[in-house]
């Protein structure tokens, strides 16, 4: 039997291709979704042979099927990719003295939570009760990644977090504020230790694409157990005039011309099951293949689409996105009113780099469009979806 944590990269990749198919049941995610030929090994240049497991596995999954067998208990999680990747935190706003002052109240916790069927993942997380798995169940859900905050550029922010985990945490915002305010151990208030209790409050700015995540030590474990999230600013178009204006008032959550928009968010993780320091699990939104050919994203065809893409995976310096049968216009960081990159299908993006994909299917034939990370293992692991466009 497969322990409950502590499947090895090279297990993953010895029984599948084209996705993390299960020998299912007892074995939880043992095969992929397809079987391929077996390795050779770079030192003898021999070919292993494929153990008993393996081939039950190629004989279960050679079917064609991209993605997992069996399904994640989103129920027992308590969120669902789906559900986080149009989820906007827009927290209380509230104004003072004649400003917009936006406030969260968000939680570190600790939880586990299944990340591929069968394979759950012991985890430390951000929870607000303005997320909307909260607001469904009635309580704070621990979620990864974080809920996706969403302010405009010029308010004044206020993040009230309670530590409620059993490790110290922070949470440090990317964009611009006060050295107190930055979330980092040793300045200002440190590292706020479990039951410990501490606002963070600046202006925001710049507009953009932004992340937050927690920045104690050892840092790349406090990431790569869950604590992140994506953080956008909206701009402000009364700052602007012009085209600028216009493109600002498209990117504003207030505006007609931003509610015609399809937005989404997707944040790029991956997990390190046995804690060896290699991923064998990547995921869009924390749970591997879960955009697959049975739960697609549904796209209607004539309407413009708006992606959000962080990247927080640990452990890879590089991780990336392609489009299948269509191209992007791309706003590295978010913080441009004109793209950075027009016209390209593939992207590339190192740990908190992040950016905005504008695109359309107008005019497509109906039917599923793939995108994935153009890393082939990395797609092979999870890290792959489907638009699902009609007309």
């Amino acid at each position: 039997m497969v322990p409950k944590y502590g499947l090895t990269r090279r297990r993953f990749l010895k029984v599948g291709g084209m996705g993390l198919a299960g020998l299912a049941g007892s074995l939880g995610l043992q095969g992929l979704a397809r079987a391929e030929t077996p390795t050779p090994d770079h030192a003898t240049h021999a070919t292993p042979t494929p153990t008993a497991a393996d081939l039950s596995a190629a004989h279960v999954i050679d079917h064609g099927g991209m993605g997992t067998v069996g399904q994640v208990d989103h129920v027992a999680n308590q969120f669902d990719p789906h559900e986080v990747l149009t989820d906007f935190d827009y927290g209380v706003l509230t104004e003072e003295n004649g400003r917009a002052v936006r406030t969260w109240e968000m939680y570190a916790v600790d939880r586990e939570f299944e990340i591929a069927p069968g394979i759950h993942f012991p985890g430390w997380v951000y929870g607000t009760p303005t997320a909307a798995a909260s607001r469904r169940l009635g309580r704070i859900v621990g979620q990864c990644p974080g809920p996706t905050l969403r302010c405009i550029e010029g308010e004044r922010l206020r993040i009230h977090f309670t530590n409620a985990s059993s490790h110290p945490h922070t949470i440090h915002f990317h964009g611009i504020h006060s050295a107190v305010m930055d979330g980092i151990p040793g300045v200002g208030p440190g590292m706020i230790q479990p039951g410990g209790r501490f606002t963070y409050e600046f202006d925001a700015k710049p507009f953009g694409c932004h992340l937050y995540h927690c920045h104690a030590v050892p840092l790349k474990r406090h990431i790569h157990k869950g604590l992140y999230g994506a953080f956008i600013i909206d701009p402000d178009p009364a700052r602007y005039s012009g085209e600028e204006a216009v493109a600002a008032r498209a990117r504003n959550h207030t505006t007609e011309e931003s509610r015609a928009v399809n937005e989404m968010v997707m944040v790029l993780n991956g997990f390190d099951t046995n804690f060896d320091g290699e991923n064998e699990v990547y995921a869009a939104n924390t749970v591997a293949f879960a955009y697959d050919m049975s739960r697609p994203i549904p796209i209607t065809r004539g309407q413009r689409q708006r992606l959000y893409l962080v990247n927080v995976t640990e452990f890879d310096p590089i991780n990336s996105i392609h489009l299948h049968a269509n191209f992007f216009d791309y706003y590295d960081h978010g913080t441009t009113l004109r793209p950075t990159h027009k016209t390209v299908d593939t992207i590339m993006q190192c740990q908190a780099q992040r950016g905005i994909l504008e695109f359309s299917f107008d005019g497509f034939e109906p039917g599923l469009y793939m995108f994935h990370a153009h890393q082939t293992e990395l797609a092979e692991l999870g890290w792959m979806g489907f638009f699902n466009v009609t007309a």
